[in-house]
């Protein structure tokens, strides 16, 4: 099983390559964040991804709301507490701009 200390992470915790991203990656973080994740989280980790292959970019939250099909309410269940810096992490993208 990959755990947090088996990846290759930034200064800020996040993975340093996304390409090194693997479900299991995603897994490792959940565990680390206390998240269990649904089909719900997978939803929204599916569409980041999919969006970051076509575009080289993580989506905006509001797209993400717009896009992916899981309201923006819904979203802050599902990533309490600073949804835009969780997401990231589970998708293997770098911490977001406008995250402390």
């Amino acid at each position: 099983m990959t755990t947090v200390t088996d990846l290759n992470l930034d200064a800020d915790g996040y993975l340093a390559d996304p390409n090194d991203w693997t479900p299991e990656v995603a897994e490792a973080f959940a565990q680390e964040l206390g998240l269990e994740l649904t089909d719900r989280h997978w939803q929204v980790i599916n569409y980041v991804r999919d969006e970051y292959a076509k575009n080289g970019e993580m989506p905006s939250l509001r797209r993400i709301t717009k896009q992916s099909g899981v309201p923006t309410k819904e979203l802050y269940k599902l990533f309490p507490k600073g949804p835009a810096g969780k997401i990231a992490k589970l998708s293997g993208m770098s911490k977001p701009k406008g995250c402390i």
